[in-house]
């Protein structure tokens, strides 16, 4: 069978790969992209869309239940029904997923395959009974739930993020076992739904890629709404207990016993079933594919994007190395991955938006450094809205004045860390962010009064 030539190759059709593609047809490329899915990838179809619909419904439950706090009088109980709050979800998705689809139809230099590519060669791909071939390739695979081989997990249903998504109960008892970020947004939302939850982590604390303070005011967070929290769990095993399931942890403690258990326990990259072997493709340790601060692999003429290249774990960052390939090829722009600036949120309510380094990674950097904090009670803003939970804590280097980062754990702090953000990509120093006026009333106003306050980090 003869390959058909195309100028470039897309596998995968998340968050990097349509507006890759998008570029190259402009561009006048001939262009194949293959998806084995869905299209738009974990974001679009079992992560950020569907999970912040299903967070939005949770905390209209919970603001519904707060109604007497604000002088709203309901006329009876708050009730939750979980086939509509599923069926806003599936329309979110559906309508996201939809639009992509009609733009990728209305491309004329892109022919979509589906189905699983592998490698035959370094400029060579099956998909199926067809031979695809190109000079270019470029690799937006995606991870997975890591399940790990834990002592009785496979005699158990268990649901990771994604299957979670096509639940159409609302558990009775969910157990969740993993204590970071996917974890306890299910929690979350779900205790918001209605259900019991117990969160099993096996770390000392929650979060713990966040400060020791950080990780402490998410877990009192979960707590306040009665979320039982077991973390420093060791020897954590599963079986069956009638039609309920039992999480044994943790020698002499009772095991957990509900009717739902989640594994959030980290994620693997889908490249074990590409064949990059076969087009000398290297891969570390974890199956991560090697990139270089421009993205391209070992191999002259490949390049890999997003959740596969280990190189960050968000739709942001994967999203962003579209930009970077597309500006060195495109638009001889030299962007490179060392350039960016870690950032992300944790969508609990509230969120948590954090960029930079940590207070913990500055103390092991040497550095001399400020730090300034301020909790949420003291937040005008906050104390308005009833919601006073968390705080803000910025780091600054003493000596030069740069901002190293900053953590918005309250109200708004998904897009409040944009303040702290935009300011360390334009390098601008601590006092730019002192001197500026933000509008009142509101919780990022308070971070230019942080920024006046900031004491030496000991």
């Amino acid at each position: 069978m003869s390959a058909k030539a195309f100028d470039a190759i897309v596998i995968g059709a998340g968050q990097a790969g349509p507006p890759l593609v998008g570029r190259l047809e402009a561009a006048g490329m001939n262009v194949a992209l293959i998806e084995r899915k869905f299209i738009g990838g974990t974001c679009v179809n079992t992560g950020c869309m569907p999970t912040k619909t299903m967070v939005a419904s949770a905390y209209a439950a919970h603001l519904a239940r707060r109604a007497a706090d604000y002088g709203v009088a309901l006329s009876g109980p708050v009730g939750v029904d979980y086939q509509r709050i599923k069926a806003r979800k599936d329309k979110v998705t559906n309508d996201a997923r939809g639009n992509l689809e009609s733009w990728i139809a209305g491309m004329k230099g892109c022919a979509l395959y589906r189905g699983h590519a592998r490698f035959e060669s370094a400029d060579t791909v099956r998909v199926g009974d067809d031979l695809l071939t190109a000079p270019k390739i470029f690799l937006n695979t995606g991870g997975r739930a890591s399940v790990p081989d834990l002592p009785g997990v496979h005699d158990i249903p268990y649901l990771t993020n994604s299957s979670m998504m096509d639940l159409d109960v609302l558990p009775s008892h969910l157990i969740v076992v993993g204590g970071s970020y996917i974890s306890l947004e299910f929690a979350q939302m779900f205790r918001r739904f209605g259900s019991e939850v117990t969160v099993i982590e096996k770390a000392p604390r929650l979060t713990g890629r966040e400060d020791e303070d950080v990780s402490a005011a998410i877990q009192s967070i979960l707590e306040n709404e009665d979320i039982a929290v077991h973390v420093g769990a060791d020897d954590i095993g599963f079986a069956r207990k009638g039609n309920e399931i039992a999480v044994t942890f943790s020698a002499g403690k009772p095991p957990a016993v509900g009717s739902h258990v989640l594994l959030a326990l980290g994620r693997v990259p889908n490249t074990d079933d590409l064949g990059l072997d076969k087009a000398g493709v290297k891969v570390d340790q974890h199956g991560y594919i090697v990139v270089d601060d421009r993205l391209r692999t070992s191999v002259p003429g490949i390049w890999a994007m997003g959740d596969c290249n280990g190189r960050g774990a968000f739709t942001h960052t994967s999203y962003n190395d579209y930009e970077i390939v597309a500006a060195n090829l495109l638009d001889n722009d030299p962007r490179k991955v060392s350039d960016r600036i870690e950032a992300y949120a944790l969508y609990i309510d509230p969120p948590l938006g954090r960029c930079g380094m940590t207070e913990t990674a500055v103390k092991k950097s040497g550095r001399s450094a400020l730090v300034g904090q301020r909790p949420m009670t003291r937040v005008g803003r906050a104390i308005e809205k009833g919601e006073t939970q968390g705080f803000m804590k910025i780091l600054a280097d003493a000596d030069t004045g740069e901002i190293l980062g900053c953590s918005v754990l309250g109200p708004g702090g998904d897009e409040a860390i944009h303040c702290v953000l935009d300011l360390m990509y334009a390098k601008a120093p601590i006092s730019t962010l002192a001197r500026a006026m933000h509008i009142h009333p509101n919780v990022s106003e308070l971070l230019p009064t942080i920024a006046q306050e900031l004491k030496p980090l000991t």
